[in-house]
């Protein structure tokens, strides 16, 4: 009988094979003769045309079988029961360039993932191998029926994302950090959430010395996703990423044209010259720039030239003055900004305003600045290009691979809670209740 069961080839599923890529996945072996070590590989060929991969050794049991969400790897790019370590544990193949971030620039496809299983505990040098099998799953950040639309009108930049079904729907204003560009995924995904969500350009990459990007662009993109027919105009919140979190904090605070209904800031500081255009927060970092440190692999650290920024009143935005719920996210090894620092120091100064109410925080240990979707790899460190593209360096982020995804995977789930109550949920509803 154990003959027989040996030509009986092992059978690999992944399901669902199609999902968000905030979606849990079960990959199951079965068929495997009992007791039987074997790899399970994750292999993901990217738009920059590297490949990054994971892996977890496992062993089957006394039915043949392994199943990823149940069972323990025993080693690998991940070890113990972790349903989505095939994800989360990806970087890049070994004798890839430095300084690599796998981030999807076409939202309209795909990231395609190649699963397969090996015979034995194999560690290298998978593609000389043959595998057991293999399954390809996709991984979309656009669910089916959301549309994107460019957007190029009243000197805004950007890209709009709108969910499935009739609406209308609440809005977020979704802006990135001071590398610039349009960085469509995360907009993407709210959109698949049920968030028409709009992206905004603010400057292109490069673009950052001569950054004379005024406040009235950031009330422009809101006032244009606000007025939007598929947007519910008293629901509009915003979602600011690093730099994009100044900006938000600072729109929260400052503007008297848009009032924003919530606003999410991961990895963001209150560093901002008031009254000044956005290249005034450059200015203000860069006058610190003596304090920037590399570490042993010559790669930036950033921290310490925004500890002195807590210290002066004038160069920070006034959240006292913010009248809506705002969530803070970040790291505790976060080693591009302090954070944590300046976390505690908006608590401070809302409770001094009254405002204490309005704040939620979060924060995680071993967690670096680029908190991400859910499932991402984490990135240590990333190739960073600065000013004008002249200078190209490694940039530290922070972050322990496994605390860091947990993180990305609490986080997420805590941001899309908080959106869906300050946003979906209608506080009348419950006084009448």
């Amino acid at each position: 009988m154990g003959k027989m069961s040996q030509t009986v080839p092992p059978i690999l599923s992944v399901l669902p094979s199609r999902a968000l890529v905030d979606e849990k996945f079960v990959v199951v072996v079965e068929n495997l003769p009992p007791g039987s070590p074997v790899t399970l590989h994750s292999l993901h060929h990217s738009e920059e045309n590297d490949f990054w991969e994971a892996f977890g050794h496992y062993i089957s049991d006394h039915k043949g079988t392994v199943c990823v969400a149940e069972d323990l790897s025993f080693g690998g790019t991940y070890t113990g029961k972790e349903p989505m370590g095939l994800l989360w544990s990806m970087r890049p193949v070994p004798g890839s360039r430095k300084g690599l971030r796998l981030r999807k620039r076409d939202v309209c496809s795909p990231m395609l993932v190649k699963v397969s299983v090996y015979s034995g505990h194999v560690a290298e040098g998978f593609t000389e191998q043959a595998p057991l099998a293999s399954v390809l799953i996709e991984r979309w950040y656009m669910a089916p029926g959301v549309q994107r639309i460019d957007i190029r009108e009243k000197g805004v930049r950007g890209t709009l994302f709108i969910p499935t079904g009739p609406g209308p729907f609440p809005g977020l204003l979704d802006m990135w950090g001071g590398a610039g560009g349009l960085v469509e995924y995360r907009s993407a995904l709210l959109a698949s959430r049920g968030y028409v969500s709009f992206v905004l350009e603010y400057f292109a990459p490069g673009e950052q010395r001569s950054a004379d990007v005024e406040l009235n662009l950031f009330e422009t993109g809101f006032g244009f996703l606000k007025d939007h027919p598929q947007v519910i105009p008293d629901k509009v919140g915003i979602f600011g990423l690093s730099l994009g979190s100044t900006v938000t904090m600072y729109l929260a605070a400052e503007s008297t044209v848009i009032k924003p209904r919530c606003c999410v800031c991961v990895s963001g500081s209150h560093g901002y010259a008031r009254g000044g255009p956005l290249r005034g927060v450059f200015e203000l970092m860069f006058k610190n720039s003596h304090m920037i440190r590399v570490d042993e692999n010559n790669y930036h650290i950033w921290r310490e030239m925004g500890l002195g920024l807590t210290s002066d009143l004038s160069k920070k935005v006034d959240v006292g003055k913010i009248n809506c719920p705002m969530l803070l996210v970040n790291g505790e090894d976060d080693q591009n900004w302090p954070t944590v620092e300046c976390a505690e120091d908006i608590a401070r100064m809302m409770q001094a305003a009254g405002k204490e109410h309005l704040l939620t925080r979060v924060q995680y240990p071993n967690t670096g600045h680029l908190i991400e979707p859910p499932y991402s790899p984490h990135f240590r460190a990333t190739m960073f290009i600065m000013h004008d593209a002249k200078q190209k360096f490694i940039m530290l982020w922070g972050g322990q691979t496994k605390p860091h995804s947990d993180a990305q995977e609490d986080a997420w789930r805590k941001i899309l809670s908080f959106l869906q109550h300050n946003l979906y949920c209608s506080p009348t509803l419950k006084a009448k209740m």
